[in-house]
């Protein structure tokens, strides 16, 4: 029995997969661990069977320190957190089995866009079922009434921060009086969707309650009216006005915390329900890092409930400057519009020489400048891809080498197994070989009494005649 070496096998094994497995491959797992060491990094990845925790697959990768120095900045930049233990991720490998180290992939790039995490993608499916449905823009299309006084606030009645929104309105120093009510609703676990949209449906149901009172009204001045368009008019104004009357906006406010808090604010009915809803909604339900599909979906996005408190005094305080300013321009308007056409007119017709010349100066210097940038890009350019270059060179003359190597090594295998096989070994151990006509006699049968054969030995042969034929029963 011809026994291979645990090297030679190793070695046929390495062969098979360089030949089998020869592309790169995009794959995608979660990393089940994930450490740097000398510059590499060595990856531990898994496959979770879909609903549950356990693996059904796991494999050894690479990242050679060349390629990690590139592919881990950009991924923590686009991603905005680095590569740890728990992320899907999807890596381009190539199979590598190193005789004494084994089999791994090999990372040769990884895509940062696949790496959002079960929150981020959840996000990102909501946000485009919203845009299909194409009501993720409706709230920014509405407009906070001129004089927003009337406000209904959606939060915890014991919450900090909606204590905190109250007392910024209540102190407010331009003596602003703001009419707030208070719609409670939990703001953090499990039962925040349910919670918040019945506050909205709440809220609605009070605005539903005044627009058929005033529908009643309208529908009395249409059976006076001698138009019915003109009175159909007038009660679709009627309610759309009302409907801004009750309140003027919905803010949602809630502390700052974890990011897993904010989980209850990313799903698709509740961004539905403030997407489709009729009024203005402020949300300040988290810190400036935090944005959640809620935030997206609203008329306005605040860091916190004290910001919203701030956007809407400074919402008045707009109007209340708007009012005052307005008041002293209108009288001097006309006069002030005179005066500045006439210096315009008078300084125009002074700087255009000056300006033509200012203008022609500095194209002139633009266009000294582009050509030197052009220029200086063509250099770096043209140093840049020599080096590409010489690298592909240099790596191209690496694989060749290691080729060779591996392709010559395998001549030897080959010779050593022809070794042996070779027949005269077996003559060198006893053995002999008896050939008629000079092909080798296997079954003495073939052989007639008379003939001529020639046995061949390890140190000469020998010719001899047969004079009796037996063969095996």
């Amino acid at each position: 029995m011809n026994a291979l070496t645990l090297y030679e096998l190793n070695m046929m094994v390495r062969d098979a997969i360089e030949i089998e497995l020869s592309d790169e491959y995009w794959v995608q797992a979660e990393l089940a661990e994930c450490r740097e060491s000398r510059g590499h990094c060595y990856m531990e990845l898994v496959q979770k069977e879909d609903g549950g925790n356990t693996p059904i697959a796991r494999a050894s990768a690479k990242c050679w320190r060349q390629t990690w120095q590139v592919v881990q900045p950009y991924f923590e930049r686009t991603t905005g957190q680095p590569l740890r233990t728990g992320l899907k991720v999807l890596l381009k490998v190539y199979a590598q089995f190193h005789e004494a180290y084994g089999f791994s992939w090999i990372v040769t790039d990884i895509d940062p866009t696949y790496t959002l995490g079960d929150l981020a993608r959840r996000r990102q499916e909501i946000v485009a079922k919203l845009k299909q449905e194409g009501v993720f823009d409706l709230q920014r299309e509405l407009e906070l009434p001129v004089f927003c006084k009337h406000i209904a606030v959606i939060s915890s009645e014991t919450a900090a921060g909606y204590g905190d929104f109250c007392r910024q309105l209540s102190d407010n120093p331009y003596g602003f009086v703001f009419d707030v009510t208070l719609f409670p609703a939990i703001m953090q676990g499990e039962e925040v969707e349910a919670s918040v949209i019945a506050a909205l449906n709440q809220i609605y149901s009070l605005e539903c309650r005044t627009e058929s009172v005033e529908f009643a009204t309208a529908t009395e001045q249409e059976q006076t009216s001698t138009n019915g368009e003109a009175a159909a008019n007038s009660t679709l104004y009627t309610l759309n006005s009302k409907l801004s009357y009750k309140f003027d906006c919905v803010v949602i406010i809630r502390g700052g915390g974890a990011t897993s808090d904010m989980s209850g604010f990313d799903t698709l009915a509740l961004a539905e329900h403030v997407a489709n809803f009729p009024i203005p909604i402020i949300t300040g339900i988290g810190h400036e890092r935090d944005e959640c599909v809620l935030d997206m979906v609203s008329h306005t996005r605040v860091k916190t409930p004290t910001a919203a408190a701030a956007l809407l005094i400074d919402h008045l305080k707009a109007v209340l400057d708007l009012l005052n300013d307005s008041q002293d321009r209108l009288a001097h308007l006309a006069e002030q519009k005179l005066i500045t056409y006439h210096a315009a007119l008078n300084t125009l017709q002074e700087a255009i020489p000056r300006l033509f010349s200012i203008v022609k100066t500095r194209q002139e210097a633009r266009l000294d400048t582009l050509y030197q940038r052009i220029l200086s890009r063509i250099q770096q350019r043209a140093v840049t891809s020599m080096a590409e270059s010489r690298n592909l060179e240099q790596r191209l003359l690496t694989a060749l080498q290691r080729r060779l190597t591996t392709e010559r090594h395998r001549m030897e295998i080959y010779e050593e197994k022809v070794h042996a096989l070779d027949p005269a070994l077996l003559l060198k151990r006893g053995y002999s070989i008896t050939t008629f006509r000079g092909k080798a006699v296997r079954d003495p049968l073939s052989l007639q009494k008379g003939d001529e054969v020639e046995t061949r030995l390890a140190l000469g042969t020998i010719r001899s005649v047969v004079k009796e034929v037996r063969g095996e029963k």
